[in-house]
């Protein structure tokens, strides 16, 4: 596939700034792009990368100014712009084609309606039904009486355990287990832990989109909801009872603790912990690393740990960061100070031998 960049922009509406005959052949980053790719800016903090691009064209907002050797398309939107050029060169999807493959295990009172494609050593045990055009990728695992909705996929070697639902369009990658038990144990007075039976379920509205080897356990009773909209990175936890309403976005490694509330809009930074029972307001951030031990007010940005209104927390961290200055400073007054109590303790012993 090759591009000349007028043949870019006119198919994207737009206009360029300088030659438009350059043939672009591919899409790279700005610090990776070569004179046949093609590149984007959308945050003016990386204008610097910018000027020193070797790409032949560049995707930028038309608010941004910008001085480097690439053609210029300037858009409303440089990343959905830049996402649609991305397609035109992306390399065919691989699609797995609509039946079951022999090898998979189907009930036989399992419904699958029309179009739904089942991979290689695929399982899908009594009274689950599958909806129209959902694919179900090779491995996976669909438990009793489990409901998954039209047009999803689920990539290799998910587990819907039973009686979970799913709704339309939701996209669950490789390894993630939907209804796994939640972490519930009664200790005796000896110390011996017995497990408290999970017998709720796990919830997946529409149009979701769940990482790899994420882990959304089933209630203990009622529902563990997973709301409209919400997208989840890689590597996340979310344990039974939790509500995570709609179009709530979870970065990589957020584990979030039994019966928590995340309002919706709310965005939880890389490796977030959120304890118990609390909940995180809506259209709130929390920063990466950030460890949540208290409700969370709506549209607040908090970091740190314990998480803090982000000022807050970032002033008590430039203060921990003057401790070794500080105390070295200590140290030497502490020090002045005994030589002046030494200076006057001499001076009064003078003054009583005289």
């Amino acid at each position: 596939m090759q591009r000349t960049v007028a043949e870019i922009a006119r198919e994207i509406g737009t206009e360029f700034e300088g030659d438009g005959s350059p043939i672009i052949t591919g899409v790279a980053g700005l610090r990776e792009a070569q004179p046949t790719d093609i590149s984007f800016l959308a945050n003016p903090k990386y204008k610097g990368h910018a000027a020193k691009t070797r790409a032949g064209a560049l995707v930028v907002s038309k608010e941004i100014v910008v001085e480097c050797s690439a053609v210029l398309l300037r858009v409303s939107n440089p990343l959905e712009s830049f996402s649609r050029i991305a397609l035109k060169f992306a390399p065919p999807s691989v699609e797995l084609p609509a039946g079951v493959h022999p090898s998979a295990i189907v009930a036989d009172n399992a419904i699958l309606e029309g179009g739904v494609g089942v991979g290689p050593n695929v399982v899908i045990e009594p009274g689950a039904r599958i909806g129209a055009r959902t694919r179900i990728w090779a491995g996976s695992f669909v438990g009793r009486d489990v409901s998954i909705g039209q047009d999803c996929i689920l990539y290799p070697n998910v587990s819907v355990r039973e009686y979970c639902t799913i709704g339309d369009r939701t996209f669950i990658h490789n390894g993630t287990v939907i209804g796994s038990d939640g972490f519930g144990y009664d200790v005796d007075q000896q110390g011996e832990r017995t497990k408290i039976p999970q017998i709720g379920i796990a919830e997946v509205g529409d149009d979701v989109e769940i990482g790899a080897n994420c882990t959304v356990d089933r209630a203990r009773f009622g529902k563990t909801r997973i709301g409209n909209g919400v997208k989840i990175d890689n590597l996340v936890m979310i344990a039974h009872n939790c509500v995570i309403e709609d179009h709530v976005v979870l970065v990589a490694q957020v584990g979030i603790a039994g019966s928590t509330i995340v309002r919706h809009h709310a965005i939880l930074g890389g490796q977030v912990g959120v304890a118990g029972h609390l909940v995180v307001g809506e259209y709130s951030a929390i920063g990466a690393q950030g460890g949540v031990t208290k409700d969370v007010p709506p549209k607040m940005f908090y970091s740190g740990y314990p998480a803090a209104p982000h000022a807050q927390a970032a002033k008590m961290q430039a203060d921990l960061k003057r401790l070794p200055r500080l105390k070295d400073r200590v140290k030497k007054l502490e020090s002045e100070l005994k030589q002046l109590q030494e200076e006057a303790l001499n001076k009064r012993k003078d003054n009583d031998i005289g």
